[in-house]
């Protein structure tokens, strides 16, 4: 299938090129929170990335509950916005912070976009969540990295995440 490619917002806004003091996470939405893997996410984490409905429009395989964990755990140790490298996050209820998804980012090496892509689990579907945590991460990047516009990229049989990137302001390019 092919990719559809978007163009995002664009920073309005300066913000400092020093690195932030203090870890911008937990990011508090209003119901959802975004915020590192953790071990404790695994029996979550596995059976979405698992499920094949969430995985029909991603090009990843399913991983062993050991390169699972060996994920986790690098995720919840790395530099927020690192060049040219993936960093994925957790979406958690904000109320039982259990995971529903995960909302991947990666900076450009020349600083002028950031990918993002996002990933929910079946019953956190269809009901806004996924809406939610991608403002969140629109403002999470525009906040804390020197990037000047977010461009995600959906697989064009994901109509639903095409839905979701419009409802936030995406465009087709």
């Amino acid at each position: 299938a092919d990719d559809v490619i978007w163009a995002g917002p664009s920073k309005d806004r300066l913000i400092s090129m020093e690195p932030a003091r203090t870890d911008p996470l937990p990011r508090l939405a209003d119901r959802i929170v975004l915020r590192r893997l953790a071990l404790t996410d695994l029996p979550s984490f596995q059976p979405y990335r698992r499920d094949s409905r969430v995985g029909l429009c991603q090009a990843r395989e399913p991983q062993s509950d050991l390169s699972a964990s060996l994920f986790v755990t690098e995720m919840s140790r790395v530099s927020l916005f690192p060049r040219g490298q993936w960093v994925q996050l957790a979406i958690a209820d904000r109320v039982t912070n259990v995971l529903v998804g995960d909302v991947g980012i990666c900076v450009a090496t020349d600083l002028e976009t950031a990918e993002i892509g996002f990933t929910l689990s079946v019953p956190a579907q269809g009901r806004g969540l996924g809406t939610e945590a991608v403002r969140s991460v629109i403002d999470l990047v525009f906040d804390h990295a020197p990037v000047g516009q977010i461009v995600p990229i959906t697989d064009a049989r994901n109509q639903a995440s095409i839905r979701l990137l419009q409802r936030v302001g995406m465009r087709r390019v």
